[in-house]
């Protein structure tokens, strides 16, 4: 199964999107700074995901959240409780 998944910087509270299909691993990618687009924002920490049977159509919902910002704003509405927010 392909995982569509958001992960939020603990350090500066951004986020990144993406597609695996292994999420622990690459969970654990992420955190180890063997992913060059998120190694200078360790630690991550994954906050939302969607299982796709279909890599296209984890790829579709990829880019449909990381172009349409309509798309990313419902994402956000609907786990508003699960985003980190600075103390």
């Amino acid at each position: 199964m392909h995982v569509l998944y958001v992960i939020q910087s603990k350090k500066d509270f951004t986020f990144y999107i993406g597609i695996t299909l292994n999420m622990q691993n690459r969970l654990d990618a992420h955190n180890r700074g063997k992913v060059f687009s998120t190694k200078r924002k360790i630690p991550w920490e994954l906050i939302y995901c969607e299982i796709y049977k279909s890599k296209t159509d984890a790829a579709d919902r990829e880019q449909k959240l990381k172009n349409h910002g309509a798309a990313w704003y419902r994402i956000k509405e609907r786990i508003k409780n699960s985003i980190l927010k600075p103390n």
